[in-house]
């Protein structure tokens, strides 16, 4: 039974644990599914209710009957020929969705995340279920409303500005990454931009460190994340050659929310950010279904690839 691991060319989180996975002599069948349909046939045929046929590349094939898991990972679009018009194209990423996402979201195997587990992981809706879950959660704001913005930063001492969803824009031919931000004076006093879409806006929680805390098959891995500089204190994405690491204890009050979060959402695997102040508490703020946690494993030692090795090979039980 082959793990199919689905994610771009260039993914050194991939590569661990295919490596982990290929010394345990368990078979893997990695592709993009950029690659279809240039570089990837499928066939697929009902039968008795299951899908039996092929995934086929230059190289290799795998029977979709005999995949265990599926490590849906980092994907990249569909990559169709050149000549298509702009309608032709558009056509044919739709029925590509749900031609081959539909046979392989029906499957029934693991799923490390099914992607329509993914997609509900909505940052507004990750919040409020981790309230109800009894984890701490920032005072937040989602509107389009300058007048609510400059409300809700009097309330309170500092707030953040944060993205909703992509963490980067395309600019000038490159991405720009866009960090979590606190808002400044200047920036109240001209929010006429705020109207243009929804904004994310979330009271500042001083900071002792940052947790990234990654849950793997029921196993939870904490890492507490030092910023040595301002920047970092706000968003450690934004400088991390000043970041140190430790290993973190995770309060049981903790890892009861992320259970239940886990269980809620359908997730197998998720990589957990947390703020934690000065009293000790843990303020949730975002989980990531594909989280990266390489650089926190080759800090710390933690065996988090093995664990996701092990969730992969295991499959549906």
């Amino acid at each position: 039974m082959t793990v199919l691991v689905l994610t771009e060319l260039v993914d050194p989180t991939a590569d661990r644990v295919i490596d982990l996975l290929n010394g345990r002599g368990v078979p893997v069948f990695r592709c993009d599914t950029g690659w279809f349909p240039q570089h990837l046939a499928v066939e697929a045929e009902l039968v008795g209710g299951q899908w039996f046929g092929q995934f086929t590349t230059r190289h290799r094939q795998v029977e979709l009957g005999g995949i265990r898991s599926i490590w849906y990972r980092h994907p990249t679009a569909f990559a169709f020929p050149d000549g298509m018009s702009g309608a032709e194209r558009r056509h044919a990423a739709y029925e590509a969705k749900f031609g081959l996402g539909g046979v392989l979201w029906s499957l029934p195997v693991l799923w490390v995340n099914h992607p329509a587990r993914q997609a509900d992981l909505y940052k507004p809706t990750q919040l409020a279920v981790a309230a109800r879950l009894g984890l701490a959660v920032p005072d937040t704001l989602v509107t389009n409303r300058p007048d609510a913005v400059r409300r809700f930063a009097e309330a309170h001492d500092a707030v953040a500005v944060k993205q909703l969803g992509f963490g980067s824009i395309a600019e000038q031919g490159g991405r720009r990454a866009l960090y979590t931000h606190l808002l400044t004076d200047d920036e109240l006093a001209d929010l006429a931009s705020v109207g243009h879409t929804m904004h994310c806006v979330q009271a500042y929680i001083p900071k002792a460190y940052d947790v990234r805390l990654v849950a793997a098959g029921g196993r939870l891995f904490a890492i507490a994340i030092h910023a040595g500089s301002d920047t970092a204190r706000v968003d450690f994405r934004s400088d991390y050659g000043s970041l140190s690491y430790a290993v973190a204890d995770i309060p049981d009050p903790v890892t009861a929310g992320v259970a239940g979060f886990l269980a809620h959402f359908g997730l197998a695997y998720g990589a957990f950010d947390f703020a934690v102040d000065p009293e000790g508490c843990w303020w949730k703020l975002e989980c990531n279904s594909v989280g990266q946690f390489s650089w926190l494993e080759d800090a710390t030692g933690l065996p988090i690839s093995a664990a996701l090795a092990d969730l992969l090979q295991k499959g549906l039980q």
